[in-house]
């Protein structure tokens, strides 16, 4: 039996190793209300179609580009087609967060590298100038 999109198929295990989201997750997808639950039909188990397979995609790919679940959620909501508007500012506003990061994370990579040039030089105490700077008030 093919899975087609509005012809559900496959069982959340089989939609768990098509897309290598673990069932659980998938589960916790669909109580964040993330991801549809199907129908049960009487006496049988739940089925999910292609559309299953494109929505955890949409979930996974977002959220390798940094996207939280609450802000996946919106981008679902967002994914008619009709608010490109929207997006993009959402798009923007991640962007802008990244790029902060980038830069707290430049001034981390600075410090370290200092500290561990200074670990190099040896200390002139007894103890280690890593220990040393990290114990030192400012």
């Amino acid at each position: 039996m093919t899975a087609q999109k509005g012809n559900p198929a496959m069982t959340i295990g089989r939609l768990a190793r098509e897309t290598g989201v673990h069932f659980e997750t998938i589960r916790y997808y669909q109580r964040l209300g993330l991801m549809p639950i199907p129908a049960r039909p009487h006496g049988s188990i739940r089925r999910y179609g292609k559309d299953s397979i494109s929505r955890l995609r949409f979930i996974k790919r977002a959220q390798a580009l940094g996207f939280s679940l609450e802000e996946i959620a919106l981008l679902l909501g967002l994914s008619d087609g009709k608010h490109c508007a929207e997006t993009k500012t959402l798009a923007e506003k991640k962007l802008t967060m990244v790029e902060e990061k980038m830069n707290d994370l430049a001034a981390i990579q600075k410090a370290l590298k200092g500290l561990v040039k200074e670990c190099s030089k040896g200390s002139r105490r007894s103890g280690c100038p890593i220990i040393d700077a990290l114990a030192a008030e400012r």
